[in-house]
This record gives structure tokens, sequence and C-alpha cells, in this order.
């Protein structure tokens, strides 16, 4: 039987980050389009409205991790990538590589949605404006609410910071994470907990992937105020910077509340062995 040639490791690991984090964006990117331009209404009275983006999100996660963790270690998101050099040990060489991958996933997966949604998205705003533009990418307060640049600066570094805490409770072996292969799924429910509890002030993008990726597609596809907010200031560096501290600073806090004070194996084996009698011979 004739076998592919042999691609290089960080290939493999790019291809895979690749396609998890395109899967992540056709669901959530999709999600978002039918609940908002394919109802014709506002999100509040969309169909699902936003417990089913959040929900859609969370399981496009899951199903991105599921993709690609054999792999690449199913990161799908820059933030993810970065924590983990700094606190993790995944190696810096790797870095720029993944975060490109990313990036071009779910470019990719944006412009698939663009195209499936031409009709619905010129039907309900011809002129591709700020109307529509929070279906990719993100804007403060959802482009409705109150929010401006530097409170969704702090949102998206707070949503961020939960993220990465959770996510390296869940994958430390030292820590009693999830059995059976359930920690994609367990992810993807703190997605869904993210997205219900800290989703008004500005998207929870939670992912500069997530977010540059879509906005460059929405850019070259016709919307020309991307880069901006509805206030007309340039807003696109805030869900990419934010999370990049965010990230960093929750696997820190894990490291520093958790990780240092999970006792070593050894250790462990010892407090749990009963001991020696020495009345015994």
């Amino acid at each position: 039987m004739a076998r592919w040639p042999r691609v290089p490791e960080l290939a493999r690991e790019m291809t895979a980050e690749f396609a998890g984090t395109m899967i992540l964006i056709l669901f959530g990117i999709g999600v978002v389009a039918q609940a908002v331009a394919g109802s014709g209404l506002g999100p509040a009275q969309s169909l699902g409205g936003h417990d089913s983006i959040a929900w859609a999100w969370g399981l496009g996660v899951t199903l991105g991790v599921y993709v690609s963790a054999r792999i690449s270690g199913g990161h799908i998101n820059p933030a993810v990538t970065v924590a983990f050099a700094v606190f993790w040990g995944f190696p810096w060489r790797k870095v720029l590589p993944y975060c490109f991958a990313q990036t071009l996933g779910a470019f990719v997966a944006a412009l698939i949605v663009r195209w499936d949604y031409t009709e619905i998205l010129n039907k309900f705003d011809p002129g591709l404006t700020t109307k529509t533009q929070f279906v990719f990418s993100t804007m403060p307060g959802n482009g409705s609410l109150p929010i401006h640049t530097w409170g969704a600066f702090r949102d998206q570094i707070i949503g961020t910071a939960i993220l990465l805490f959770l996510v390296l409770a869940l994958i430390d072996l030292r820590n009693a994470p999830p059995l059976a292969n359930l920690a994609p799924f367990i992810i993807g429910l703190v997605v869904v907990a993210i997205g219900m509890a800290f989703g008004s002030a500005a998207g929870y993008a939670i992912n500069p992937a997530r977010d540059l990726g879509p906005r460059l597609a929405q850019y070259i596809t016709g919307y020309g105020t991307a880069w901006r907010d509805q206030y007309g200031e340039f807003y696109f560096w805030v869900p990419i910077v934010a999370p990049l501290i965010g990230g960093i600073l929750g696997a820190g806090l894990y490291v520093l509340l958790i990780g240092r004070n999970i006792p070593r194996e050894q250790e462990v084996a010892e407090t749990l062995e009963p001991p020696l009698n020495n009345d015994e011979t």
C-alpha cells in the first residue's frame, strides 16, 4: 500500500492548528450570522439569541480541539500558545508558526461563512456596516451597549485570564484532570460559561486569531469599517493585545495559586502510605 510522504513535524502541527481553528470559526461565526442576520432582527430577538451563540462557540471550541489535539495539542488560540510558551514549556520557536496557522484557519473559515451568507447579509445590511460587522469581528458592547475601548480592553484581559486559568487546571495531570479524553469537552463548557457571564462588554473574543482572521476576511469582502468600532475609533488591536496579556496573567495565576502547590507524585505517595511499625520484624 502506498504511503503519504512524511511531513515535517512543525508542518503537521501547523496543519492541525489551521484545521482546528477553522472548525471553531465555522461554528462560531456561522451561529452569529444565523442568529443576527438570518433572523432579520437584532441579537436579543434573534434565532436562539445569546444562549444559542454561547453554546455554538463552546461546541466549536470542543470540536476544534478534538480535531487538532492529537497532532498539535489543540491550542487553536494564540493566547493559549503564548501562555504555554511562558509557563508550560512550549517551544518558543513554534509560537509564531502556530499563531500564523491559527489566524489563517480563522481567515479561511470566515471567508466560507461570508460566502455562504452573502444573500442574507446583503439583504439585512445592504451597506455592510457596523450593523452586521460584529457577525465576524468583535466590537465594544457588541455594537450597542455603552462600552468603549478601554472597557473592552479590561474585559478581554479578564475573560482570557479566566480561560487560561481553567485550561491549565483541566490539563494539568497532577491536578486530577477529567479523564476519558473529556478535557476538550469541559474546555468547551468553560467557553460557554465565559460567553454567558462575560459576553456583553466586548463579545468575548478571548482569542486573537478568532478576531483578526475574520476581521481581515470581512475587510476584503466589503466591510470598509472593519478595523474600527461603532464610534469610529481604531479597535482591531484590542482583541489581539488584551487576550495575550490576559492569557499570560491567567496562566501565571494558576501556576502561582495552584500549580506550584500541588504535591509531587512521590510526596503524595508518601502521605498515602501507612507509617512503618517499628515493632514488626
